[in-house]
């Protein structure tokens, strides 16, 4: 009898809970959207789409890329920031549409610390000053060289005003004090596909984009943006110590869900980014595409973000670097 009263007892508990708190114990029941405002391809693109697979393994749900480019990404970022905040549409970014974007235009249509709520980074990003074969500086030296003798004349394609592709080179133009032109393209890609193609002879891109045509002799690596020289071009100098000491660039990629989404959900998705980037298959080809595993909790990446997002404000004023 008191095993009968029991379980009654635990029925009628489990019928008056709050259906958010059901629909919670359940989640994931469906497939997961992810918003990426990032062109196919690009060095974000790469880590998302391996890392989704396996997060799609744990949770028991499919994430589904959907690449929404345009406007630098603000698109995309506008979409997700008014989608339903349940879980079910998720963000996958880098860093520049939530520190660089936002700091260089007033009307982004988006807060990055507002309107997102932070589920993990997912890893930091090496940078190249790459150059067409064609092209007639051969190292660093040279091509500033070139910019200086024709300035603003020289070409250098990035993925759109104000993405991290601009920035790069436009901090680099400053610390070289020189000026050059800039083409801007729909994302990543296509102003990868036009360095590749000769139409513009320089650009900066996040490693591995570029590697395959570096490879392929289709790109010459000019000099990488970090402290240390990169492993996979261990030929290749870096920047710093090609004449601009200190210089020093790198990225991130992330996760985020709209402002909003309930605690426990933002937790699970954490722990399942977490857990896929701690599978030695999965952290093993990412760092042998040269990314820097990171997979940290929503509150590290809190903070990181407050604070890049600052420093990049600061930045922007200092270089005087504008939306074009």
């Amino acid at each position: 009898m008191r095993r009968w009263l029991l379980a009654c007892t635990m029925a009628a508990l489990a019928g008056l809970a709050p259906r958010g708190v059901a629909a919670q114990a359940a989640y994931p029941d469906r497939p997961i959207r992810v918003i990426e405002p990032l062109a196919a391809g690009s060095a974000v693109d790469v880590v998302v789409r391996i890392v989704a697979e396996r997060m799609g393994d744990l949770l028991g749900q499919r994430l589904l890329i959907e690449n929404q480019t345009g406007a630098s990404g603000m698109i995309g970022m506008r979409a997700g920031a008014r989608a339903p905040a349940d879980g079910y549409t998720l963000l996958a970014v880098n860093d520049a549409v939530l520190t660089m974007l936002p700091n260089l235009n007033a009307q982004a249509g988006y807060d990055p610390l507002r309107d997102f709520a932070p589920i993990g980074q997912i890893v930091r990003i090496r940078w190249a000053l790459v150059a067409h074969p064609s092209a007639p500086a051969t190292d660093i030296a040279g091509m500033i060289a070139q910019a200086r003798a024709r300035p603003g004349v020289i070409d250098y394609a990035s993925g759109g005003a104000g993405s991290p592709q601009h920035i790069a080179m436009e901090m680099f133009l400053q610390r070289a004090g020189v000026r050059m032109n800039h083409i801007s393209y729909r994302g990543a890609t296509p102003a990868l596909t036009a360095v590749t193609a000769g139409e513009v002879p320089y650009g900066f891109f996040g490693l591995p984009t570029p590697n395959p045509f570096v490879r392929d002799g289709q790109l010459r690596v000019l000099g990488t943006a970090g402290p240390a020289r990169i492993a996979s071009f261990p030929d290749a100098p870096t920047i710093a110590e090609s004449g601009l000491p200190g210089f020093s660039f790198f990225t991130w990629g992330a996760f985020l869900a709209p402002a909003g989404t309930p605690p426990a959900v933002v937790a699970r998705l954490s722990a399942a980014l977490r857990e896929a980037l701690a599978v030695p298959a999965v952290r093993e080809r990412l760092e042998g595409l040269g990314y820097e595993v990171v997979g940290n909790a929503p509150e590290a990446f809190a903070e990181v973000l407050a604070r890049d997002h600052a420093a990049m404000a600061e930045l922007i004023r200092t270089a005087g670097i504008r939306m074009e």
